[in-house]
């Protein structure tokens, strides 16, 4: 089920950046931060969600559809451009236009030489209070994948699907070597005092489970800073904290709650085959038993709240 790995060890790179609210000045300056990561030696860079605009799904708003653009496309040829240049392999995620009326948040890998490789397209799609995703975004109908790149095998979602274990286990199981997810998450202000701390923990240690629990790298890269709602005077704050894990769940990495960074992790890839070879999760899956988990819910019982 594991690939040969091309590189013994692998250095990546990941940008946390912030966002203003013109995309020629997000794409330049992702471009800057890319060739900084490459002149530190990074092989592997990894961008946050959505980064060539600031976060728009805090309101429902037609005119953010023209912020749209196919895949492969403008940005991705940029990307393709310097990915050459750099000899580096790139990740990150692009609001997609399809046809009218459908779009989606799309995750690409452009791989040095060999330019752009494909696309995963967000599975699972939040709708909340500040994160209205489901009005721009249909689900992905790509499934989910696992890239085979320069640099290995690179399984790539996006934000939301951070939370289900069950997107991080079928693309491992499609050969993933690191899970790469391109983030935007962070705390409305009226919250961050109570819940700020607890939420955090929970989405990292999430993250940081997957890997464990399919022998993998784990790659999260989040955005920066705090991103005014359009007509409110509250927004939302953009915890950073990028961070890289082990297979077994140690941070090799992470970044700050408030500054941009450019910072460099090296993967000692043999790490991974001994991890599965001394934990041997998948070998001992019992998939003769798991036919419920395609079920919504096996039971009708339900929790009550109590006033």
């Amino acid at each position: 089920m594991t690939a040969v790995l091309p590189l013994d060890r692998l250095t990546v790179g990941i940008v946390q950046m912030g966002m203003v609210t013109d995309p020629t000045v997000n794409l330049a300056r992702a471009l800057g931060f890319i060739s900084d990561a490459a002149e530190k030696g990074a092989q592997l860079v990894c961008l946050p969600e959505l980064f060539s605009w600031q976060y728009f799904c805090q309101t429902k708003d037609f005119k953010n559809f023209s912020l749209a653009e196919p895949i492969p496309g403008p940005t991705t040829q940029a990307l393709e451009a310097l990915a050459l240049e750099r000899k580096v392999t790139l990740v990150t995620s692009i609001f997609e236009y399809q046809k009218p009326g459908t779009y989606y948040n799309t995750a690409v890998v452009i791989d040095r030489k060999n330019g752009y490789l494909g696309k995963y397209r967000k599975m699972h799609i939040p709708d909340e209070s500040g994160y209205f995703e489901k009005f721009y975004f249909t689900p992905g109908d790509l499934g989910f994948k696992s890239f085979s790149t320069d640099v290995g095998e690179c399984g790539v979602m996006v934000c939301w699907d951070q939370w289900y274990p069950e997107a991080a286990r079928l693309t491992a199981l499609n050969g993933a070597q690191i899970l790469i997810f391109p983030t935007a998450i962070g705390w409305h202000p009226e919250e961050k005092e109570v819940l700020g701390a607890r939420q955090h923990e929970a989405w990292e240690l999430v993250q940081r489970a997957h890997g464990i629990t399919n022998g993998c790298f784990v790659v999260a890269v989040n955005r920066v800073g705090f991103e005014k709602h359009p007509d409110k005077a509250t927004g939302i704050e953009f915890w950073g904290q990028t961070f890289v894990s082990a297979p077994d769940g140690c941070v090799l990495g992470r970044a700050s709650v408030a500054e941009e960074e450019v910072f460099i992790v090296e993967l000692n890839m043999d790490e991974l085959l001994e991890f599965r070879l001394n934990w041997p999760f998948f070998r001992d899956r019992r998939i003769d038993a798991y036919e419920d988990i395609t079920s919504q819910f096996l039971s009708e019982k339900s929790i009550t709240i109590k006033d």
